[in-house]
């Protein structure tokens, strides 16, 4: 796999000594590489990732992996409040809304496969902690969007995908908090948003309220993947 050098200002250090546990995967939401290139190294708009994947499979390295780059934003993952600094960022060209969600072609998903393989062995990453912006930002973020291949990544070994299992008297909140999800209020409204973010990622073409196949499948992720119990809501 070679790497394009392109050096992002926009990075500072980890805080606390952390170290990556995670990697967090974006789209780009802009209309070509070169302009979100242009952002991601732009000081004024104080964003950046440490991995940005063309369509063609190039990837370009824009912060160092031990740097604490600015690409997760308000929101959690467990237990996790500060994401920019237990994360890998990596941004994939992709304009999202912009064209009705088109999927990622074959050449940027095969670079994604081998540069997680690399990124996940020198930080030993487990495949669970391969998520989604829209998983630990449920109502603020819609990346990397419904025509993601969660599952092709899955069955390359570097994220996961649930088998339903029984919740045994749990509710769809509960189980959806045990696997990581965390909701950005402690109301309906943000139940609402771990369910959209669930189905945004499991089930994009789900809709309406909670069902048996949403709550087995959190019932199974909880099971196979635990984490650590966030404290509260993630904007609190």
């Amino acid at each position: 796999m070679r790497i394009v050098e392109r050096p992002s200002p926009n990075h500072g250090p980890r805080r606390g000594g952390a170290r990556p546990d995670m990697v967090v995967l974006h789209y780009t939401g802009m209309d070509s590489a070169d302009a979100a290139l242009e952002r991601l190294c732009d000081p004024a708009a104080e964003v950046s990732a440490h991995y940005l994947i063309d369509l063609a499979g190039t990837v370009t390295r824009l912060v160092p992996e031990a740097a604490r780059a600015w690409h997760a934003g308000a929101g959690a993952w467990g237990a996790v409040r500060d994401v920019n600094s237990r994360s890998i960022g990596v941004e994939l060209v992709n304009p999202g809304p912009l064209a009705g969600f088109p999927p990622f072609p074959a050449p940027q998903m095969t670079a994604l496969e081998a540069l997680l393989a690399a990124v996940r062995a020198r930080w030993s990453i487990p495949a669970a902690r391969v998520i989604g912006h829209s998983d630990m930002a449920p109502g603020r973020k819609t990346d990397p969007g419904p025509k993601f291949d969660w599952r092709r990544l899955a069955l390359a070994g570097h994220a996961v995908w649930p088998a339903p299992a029984d919740p045994g008297g749990a509710g769809f909140a509960a189980l959806a908090r045990r696997a990581g999800y965390v909701a950005p209020t402690q109301d309906a409204a943000g139940e609402a948003a771990v369910l959209a973010a669930f189905r945004l990622r499991f089930r994009p073409a789900a809709a309406g309220p909670v069902s048996p196949e949403d709550a087995a499948l959190a019932a199974g992720l909880a099971r196979a993947h635990p984490v650590e119990i966030d404290p509260g809501p993630a904007n609190a």
